[in-house]
């Protein structure tokens, strides 16, 4: 084969790590001809930044295994000439060339092709004191080094009777794993957030389980409240002043409210943004420029469900992205971007927390029609040893499509968000979900896995076998129909609905006159542990003529949406 006459490329990308490095590794499998320039400002290029918070717990203990790259190996392996501590300054769309600043003066860096990995910056939330020592965040490599330092420092210098104490602000994904983190290593942790509930993302109904395992682990929740101020009290310690103005002693603080995307360097070039800010793009990445492409968390993705736009800041997402981006410049095939799912996964010390789709919050504020099931089953079959309940929540348009769901559980929830995220992405409707075909032994699944528990509860609720109430319609059943508790009696004494009549669905069939006469001509509403018992009770109460629905995912879920029905 003849060598290549023509110019190599200049492909010039600016930011690492995961969209940038994967549009500079992919770009030279497909041209080694390309010089092929990488501008990353910080001192690391390539690093596992969601490991962050496991190498501050320490179950990551060696600093090195996040250092994923370096500009030597990068060199060596793929021929990229890797710059750290190079800051773009700004771009001349004109001459096709950035300014770029170093420690050592600024230099012109002229391009073919330009890829914008600039990713996201720390929202800083009005706070006052957020430049007090004691506060830090968890982003970057220098981040989680200077969080080791303090909590290492703090550890060696402290009361065996007194544990140190730290305040998370923002009980997100990340503030989550942080607070995980800094509970492992023996501090005492306080967590705020905005929000009534942890993880803003998750349903309202899902959310006191993570908020009853963080207490169980010592953590002090305090949410519907925001930090006001940090500052340093009478003890000469810091102090987090909360809106409610509990103040909170403070050894160290970790905000992590959320990131906004680094788009100024775009926006100064004059590149289209949309509303949010990010970096608008078309479906191979291309900017309003056509010789610049952006990519990771800075650039705007539609998601799939609502259609809505801005930014959806995840690692695979970037990684993808930073692909397809290579391909386009390269004259590759590509794979157009997808509208995103946001699909995400936390581990709440045994509890794992995961979603994808749009949440039901979402779907009201958008006035998008839904049906919502809930189901609490086990991950394998219930007779092996070591089954473990899973919480799932799906939502359904009218016509079966699935939009979204979500899980929370001590084991098996990732295998079914994966599946649920592809049903999604496959524009599965619940009668799919029923035929799903899925692996089966014991220690596995069951028969009957949840997924395909999900499509045929939301078979019966949708085509009317099973008309549903929810646990936010408590109040209105209580005031416009029967209670109906089908629980046993041994059950309705450790709690229930005050007013609700109780009788065991076994024994239902014989007490049918007691509940038309309890009814008086009003609807029943029905409801159980889980949802199951009732569905059967539901069914007989429909077939001897009487207008009932069955409570979605029965008592455990009205517990879980009112707390206080729990100490009735």
């Amino acid at each position: 084969m003849t060598a290549p006459t023509s110019a190599p490329r200049r492909i010039v990308v600016v930011g690492g790590v995961a969209g940038g490095m994967s549009a500079a590794a992919r770009a030279r499998r497909l041209d080694e001809q390309a010089r092929i320039v990488v501008l990353e400002q910080s001192d690391y290029v390539s690093f596992a930044s969601c490991g962050l918070p496991y190498h501050l717990s320490d179950e990551i203990e060696r600093r090195d295994d996040l250092l994923l790259h370096t500009p030597a190996t990068l060199g060596a392996a793929l021929n990229l000439d890797v710059r750290t501590g190079h800051r773009v300054h700004s771009i001349d769309r004109d001459a096709r060339a950035l300014t770029v600043e170093t420690a050592q003066g600024s230099y012109r860096e002229p391009y073919d092709a330009l890829v914008l990995a600039p990713g996201a910056v720390g929202v800083r939330p009005p706070i006052a004191g957020l430049d007090h020592p004691a506060v830090h965040t968890l982003r970057t490599i220098p981040d989680v080094d200077g969080l080791r330092a303090v909590v290492e420092g703090l550890l060696d210098r402290r009361d065996p009777a007194d544990a140190p104490h730290a305040v998370v602000v923002g009980a997100g994904f990340i503030g989550l794993e942080a607070v995980e983190a800094l509970a492992h290593r023996g501090l005492q942790v306080h967590l705020v957030e905005l929000a009534d509930h942890v993880l803003p993302p998750l349903d309202a109904e899902l959310a006191p389980l993570l908020s009853d395992e963080l207490a169980a682990h010592g953590v002090d929740l305090h949410l519907g409240v925001s930090a006001a101020s940090v500052g340093t009290g009478d003890t000469g310690a810091a102090e987090v002043t909360l809106s409610d103005g509990v103040r909170l002693p403070a050894d160290l603080v970790v905000v992590n409210v959320g990131v906004r995307p680094a788009s100024q360097l775009a926006a100064d070039a004059g590149l289209d943004l949309g509303p949010t800010g990010a970096i608008r793009v078309d479906g191979d990445q291309r900017t309003s420029d056509p010789h610049v492409w952006a990519v990771g968390d800075a650039v705007e993705v539609h998601h799939a469900v609502t259609g809505a736009t801005g930014p959806v800041p995840l690692a695979g997402s970037a990684n993808r992205q930073g692909r397809r981006a290579a391909d386009s410049i390269c004259g590759h095939r590509t794979t157009p971007q997808a509208p995103v799912l946001g699909t995400a996964i936390v581990r709440v010390f045994g509890l794992t927390a995961a979603i994808t789709g749009a949440n039901q919050a979402t779907l009201r504020r958008e006035g998008i029609p839904h049906e919502v099931v809930h189901v609490h089953t086990a991950h394998h079959a219930g007779y092996f040893p070591g089954a473990e309940q899973m919480h799932l929540v799906a939502t359904f348009a009218p016509d079966g499509t699935l939009l979204g769901a979500q899980g929370v559980g001590r084991d098996g929830i990732d295998k079914r968000i994966d599946v649920l995220a592809t049903s999604i992405r496959a524009g599965f409707t619940a009668d799919d979900l029923a035929e799903l075909e899925l692996a089966y032994a014991p220690p596995y699944g069951s028969a009957k896995d949840a997924v395909n528990m999900l499509g045929f509860v939301a078979q019966n609720a949708l085509d009317g076998t099973m008309p549903q109430w929810q646990a936010w319609d408590l109040d209105d059943a209580l005031a416009t129909t029967l209670v109906l508790d089908v629980r046993s009696e041994k059950e309705f004494a450790g709690g229930h609905v005050p007013g609700a009549l109780n009788i065991p669905h076994t024994d239902l069939r014989g007490r049918l006159d007691e509940v038309r006469a309890a009814a008086a001509g009003r609807p029943v509403s029905v409801h159980c542990a889980s949802g199951v018992r009732s569905y059967l009770a539901t069914r007989i109460l429909r077939g001897s003529g009487l207008d009932a629905r069955n409570l979605s995912g029965g008592w455990l879920t009205l517990v879980a949406a009112q707390p206080s029905l729990g100490t009735s």
